[in-house]
C-alpha cells in the first residue's frame, strides 16, 4: 500500500476515537498562551498588584467602617436642604 500521509493518519485516529468514546475537550474560551517580554511581564504584574491592593484597601474601609457602625452619606452643601433653609428665611 502507499504511505498514508500525517492528515490521513490524524484523520484516521480521529475517526477511530470518535468510534470508542463521545468525550470532547471543551472549547478554548481564551486566546492561546503567548510570549512577553520580561519588560510586558513585569508591566503586567505591577499593574494587578496595584489593582489588588486597591481592592483589598476598599474592602478594608468597608469593614472598618461596618464594625464602627459608620454609614458613608452623601454631603451636598448646595442641596435640598440648604434650599429649604433659604426659602423659609426669603418668607420672614
Amino acid at each position: 500500500g502507499s504511505p498514508m500521509t500525517t492528515e490521513e493518519r490524524r484523520l484516521r485516529d480521529k475517526k477511530h476515537l470518535d468510534d470508542i468514546t463521545a468525550a470532547r475537550l471543551p472549547p478554548l474560551h481564551h486566546a492561546p498562551a503567548k510570549l512577553l517580554s520580561i519588560q510586558e511581564s513585569i508591566a503586567i504584574q505591577i499593574q494587578q498588584k496595584e489593582a489588588y491592593e486597591e481592592m483589598q484597601a476598599k474592602l478594608a474601609a468597608q469593614k472598618l467602617a461596618e464594625r464602627l457602625n459608620i454609614e458613608m452619606l452623601s454631603f451636598e452643601p448646595e442641596g435640598e436642604a440648604s434650599m429649604q433653609y433659604r426659602e423659609v428665611r426669603d418668607e420672614d
